[in-house]
């Protein structure tokens, strides 16, 4: 059934995630775990009604000033180096108990395409830089080889700016504290386009649970701007047939923002 391949799918990328963490296997809990009522879930999907037919949502505007009423007077920064100092020594969640350096973000701050990742890794918190590692290594040559661009052409941040213990994913507190700051970035550079890289990211920002292998390649929408998902540089690293892949994803950015593709790289 369509839910057992969901399932599956999300497994399957789950443990290439913790792969790409360096992990070696799951976590366990000592605490019993609650049967499944699958029948009577299925139940309830099948005998819902439908929804009636959605007329076109207006615009938004409130949802920026929920977000950022979290911490007052952000939604009137209009600058990154106002809303890094806004950020400053930041202590609002307990991420920064381990940290080394925030790691802000990088780039041109009025660039066309933005890279969003999921947070620090140990080199980008040393460094206090994002994508700085090998996995960043990557995330270079592909905009500088790949897309003929500069790497300072672009924009790169991440959801956390704070390096999570052990490389382990953010937990839903500390996206919830650091996401206003990300979205503000988000609408400061106003990029045209937005790369979202690997699952955590991608799910973190579009507010879904949809496998990576599911949602990349295809094109969604953030508060009005393109973005598509696609491999994080670490699963690449680990699993390098999957480069064409990201290399087609990134061949779709390119023409929606009306770049030309490298010659040698053209497929």
């Amino acid at each position: 059934m369509p839910t057992d391949k969901l399932l599956l799918d999300s497994m399957r990328d789950y443990i290439a995630q913790i792969r790409e963490e360096g992990m070696d296997g799951l976590p366990m809990s000592d605490r019993p775990i609650a049967p499944m009522r699958v029948e009577a879930r299925r139940t309830a999907i099948v005998d819902a009604p439908a929804p009636p037919a959605a007329s076109p949502a207006p615009p938004k505007p409130a949802a920026s000033v929920e977000l950022f009423s979290k911490y007052p007077g952000l939604e009137k920064i209009g600058e990154l180096a106002e809303l890094q100092k806004f950020i400053g020594n930041c202590t609002r969640c307990k991420l920064h108990g381990g940290r080394t350096n925030l790691v802000f973000g990088v780039g041109d701050p009025k660039a066309e395409l933005m890279f969003i990742g999921e947070g620090p890794g140990a080199d980008e918190d040393a460094q206090g830089e994002p994508f700085v590692g090998r996995a960043g290594q990557l995330l270079t040559d592909i905009i500088e080889r790949g897309m003929g661009m500069r790497r300072g052409e672009v924009y790169i941040c991440n959801v956390v700016k704070c390096r999570p213990p052990g490389n382990r994913n953010p937990e839903p507190d500390e996206v919830e504290a650091c996401e206003p700051f990300l979205f503000r970035q988000i609408e400061i550079v106003k990029p045209r386009v937005i790369v979202g890289l690997g699952t955590f990211a991608v799910q973190s920002v579009l507010k879904i649970k949809t496998p990576i292998s599911k949602l990349r390649g295809i094109w969604h929408e953030v508060r009005g701007i393109k973005m598509m998902p696609t491999f994080h540089p670490a699963y690449l690293l680990r699993n390098p047939g999957d480069k064409r892949l990201v290399w087609s994803d990134i061949q779709d950015v390119m023409r929606t923002l009306g770049r030309p593709i490298p010659g040698r790289a053209r497929t």
